[in-house]
């Protein structure tokens, strides 16, 4: 049987939310409270009030959200596959194969071209047209990884250099040392909040 990528479901539901409440800008938890916070909630909290404040309906703002953190998980698995595939080129004759798509494959790991990466996204400056740099990663990934055509969102255009920036970095946060039940929990956590969120305000899920 042909490798599959193993790995968070890709975005696959839309939402429409209205909110009906100003809220504020996210303001950093204290220490104290960070402690008995769980991680998707604060990341939940954070992506969702930057939301509030960027003019963004939820089914705009959803699926991208949605495909950073895929994209977060997809580099923590690429960047540990690469390190192996290092060590292993270190003592091969063939010499390394950390180029090439097929030794992420043969492992069901997705291969990231350099701008695709996670990392590079979140080095670039505000001025850098980061929706189109964030539009240009996602068809890259789909490139490299047939799997995945047509699944990735493309509609980073819609938000403001200064909006994903925040995101990238507080997506970032997520330690590159969770296992893959973690990321699962905090997609699935973003999902469920997003209907959650949905049923509040008296929109339609779909």
């Amino acid at each position: 049987a042909a490798n599959r990528y193993i790995g968070p479901a890709p975005i696959h539901r839309t939402y429409r939310y209205r909110s009906k409440e100003p809220r504020l800008h996210w303001i950093a938890p204290t220490e104290k409270n960070a402690a008995s916070t769980t991680l998707e909630k604060r990341l939940w909290d954070a992506a969702d009030q930057f939301r509030a404040n960027s003019g963004l309906k939820a089914q705009e703002y959803s699926g991208p959200i949605l495909g950073l953190i895929f994209l977060r998980f997809a580099e923590v698995r690429f960047a540990a596959q690469r390190a192996k595939l290092e060590a292993a080129g270190a003592t091969s004759r063939r010499g390394s194969r950390v180029d090439e798509p097929a030794a992420y494959h043969a492992d069901n790991v997705l291969y990231l071209a350099p701008e695709a990466r996670f990392d590079h996204l979140l080095t670039l400056p505000e001025a850098a047209d980061i929706g189109g740099k964030v539009n240009a990663a996602m068809r890259e990934v789909e490139k490299h990884n047939p799997q995945l055509a047509g699944v990735l969102p493309k509609t980073f255009n819609l938000f403001t250099g200064t909006l994903l920036k925040e995101l990238l970095k507080k997506i970032s946060e997520i330690p590159a040392t969770l296992d893959f039940d973690a990321f699962g929990r905090i997609y699935e956590y973003f999902l469920g909040e997003f209907a959650m969120s949905e049923g509040q305000g008296g929109g339609e899920f779909y």
